[in-house]
């Protein structure tokens, strides 16, 4: 007996060591940083975590599924006509706010009008999270209690992605906490310090088997992950560079999921930021900076690659193989190529222009990020790469608004700085000629056309279709550099959904129809 005992002892530890997280049963508590919302607002969110809340509270005409494309969820279905001018949805049969009163296309039009009026209001503060609604949306009407009839402000499928905004009751868009249609209803709300929510026994669909969700707030990331590990929380979501020290073991999960914030180096094309007007400049940066080692070192592989401003993990993405890796000879070519000589042997490279010589010195501002110094981190890796096949490269460190200032006059060589894409997959903002967040002054007539036929792409086909030579084209003329997307972590010891993509915004994601 005691030799058998000693061989499944032997055997045991041979066994792979598998995850033993627990499924949720039925109650999970949450934590998350929450330092600024004072009311439940779902039509003027302002932190990332409260919206993941809100997206179990209240719901949308359209849902982004697993593989990022748009599906009906109210609306049962949509049609449009006038080659995308007009987009028609019909809601679901039956549908109630957790009160029980209907909810109506009234109630969809009123929710979009009132983010429509504060995206336009040139006296606003801020214009709102779903700002982008201007550029979309003409006109909303409806017609009847079923019907929601769209003009498209531009007439292409990317409108059924700005459809996701939360409907509350017409009578409700400017007050705080607005009944919502969603699988679960505030039950008790303290701001700074918990948000309690229980099922809403008149939702549309079957009900959750997880019956409640408590979300404890916390001042500070360093806060959040201490509660975390003395499991005072069951999951935490965070995107501090902390959470990477969590990995998946015995009892706790960590799942990765991609943000909207996109890390870039801007590259300044006005003939004044000499020499970056020069595509074989562009290239030898892109080539010299090894993107992969600051991934890993500077955000502890918290990140989504992304050669472009696509991520690589959507369905947009097109995989080129003459993608950019890193490769200082080849970067050194590129600036031999350009006349880029050691004049001096000082190791700064030089070239004579004219009656001058121009050396190849450039200024890389950056701003800190709030939480952590990574970005400052990553300007000093970046310096020391570039400095290494023959440029000279000056760090300065900036307040936000001061590069702010710095992009939008122009005045600058390289700019380190972060992108807030929106939910709608179009980057003619920082691509097509004279648009406003076209800081760089890259100009291209091929890029804005391709911008235009995106924009006029009403099947899901031609979208992907022009999406990607839009990837194409980005990559041969090097407007900017895409670092990566940044990545946050949901730390949990309880599993609590099957949603095989995580996105920012929607973190409870699946949560409804777990165990079911």
């Amino acid at each position: 007996m005691k030799k058998r005992l000693i061989c499944l002892m032997v055997a045991a530890l041979l066994l792979p060591v598998t995850t033993l997280a627990e499924n949720v049963t039925d109650s999970l508590v949450v934590g998350m940083v929450s330092v600024r919302t004072a009311e439940i607002r779902p039509l003027q969110p302002t932190e990332a975590g409260i919206m993941s809340l809100y997206g179990v509270i209240y719901e949308s005409l359209v849902t982004i599924d697993d593989n990022g494309l748009p599906q009906p969820y109210l609306a049962e279905t949509w049609t449009e006509t006038g080659n995308g001018q007009t987009w028609t949805f019909t809601l679901r049969e039956n549908l109630t706010f957790s009160d029980g009163t209907p909810l109506t296309a009234n109630d969809v039009v009123s929710s979009c009008q009132f983010l429509l009026a504060l995206a336009k209001d040139e006296e606003a503060a801020d214009n709102g999270f779903y700002q982008n609604l201007r550029y979309l949306i003409s006109s909303i009407t409806a017609d009847g209690d079923r019907t929601v009839i769209v003009k498209a402000a531009r007439d292409y499928y990317g409108l059924l992605y700005a459809m996701t905004f939360p409907v509350v009751p017409a009578a409700q868009v400017d007050q705080a906490s607005p009944l919502g249609s969603g699988p679960y209803v505030v039950s008790a709300f303290e701001p700074y310090n918990y948000m309690q929510l229980t099922v809403n026994e008149n939702w549309w669909q079957s009900a959750p088997q997880v019956k409640e969700i408590m979300a404890s707030f916390f001042a500070s990331n360093k806060d959040l992950i201490t509660a975390y590990e003395y499991g005072r929380v069951d999951t935490a979501f965070t995107r501090s560079v902390a959470a990477a020290q969590y990995k998946s073991g015995i009892n706790s999960l960590s799942i990765a999921y991609t943000t909207r914030q996109l890390e870039t180096l801007m590259l300044n094309h006005r003939s004044s930021a000499f020499p970056l007007d020069s595509l074989k400049v562009r290239q030898a940066i892109r080539y010299a900076i090894n993107i992969n080692m600051i991934s890993q070192n500077v955000y502890m592989g918290m990140t989504v690659d992304a050669d472009t401003p696509v991520p690589s993990d959507s369905w947009l993405y097109y995989d080129q193989e003459s993608t950019y890796v890193y490769n200082p000879d080849k970067a050194r070519e590129l600036l031999a190529e350009e006349g880029w000589t050691d004049i001096n042997g000082d190791g700064t490279l030089n070239k004579v222009v004219g009656d001058a010589t121009k050396n190849l010195v450039l200024q890389l501002y950056v701003y800190e990020d709030p939480e952590n110094d990574v970005r400052y981190e990553t300007a000093n890796m970046i310096k020391d790469y570039l400095e290494a096949v023959g440029f000279s490269i000056n760090v300065t460190a900036m307040s936000y608004s001061e590069v702010a200032e710095k992009l939008k006059a122009g005045s600058f060589d390289m700019v380190l700085c972060s992108f807030q894409m929106d939910i709608v997959p179009d980057y003619g903002f920082m691509l097509r000629a004279n648009n406003t967040g076209n800081y760089i002054s890259y100009s291209s007539t091929e890029m804005t056309s391709l911008i235009d036929a995106l924009r006029d792409s009403e099947e899901q086909a031609d979208f992907a279709y022009n999406t990607q030579a839009i990837q194409q084209l980005f990559t041969n003329d090097v407007p900017f550099i895409c670092l990566f997307y940044r990545a946050g972590s949901i730390l949990t010891r309880k599993m609590y959904t099957t949603a095989r993509t995580i996105r920012e915004f929607e973190l409870l994601r699946g949560i409804e129809n777990f165990g079911r």
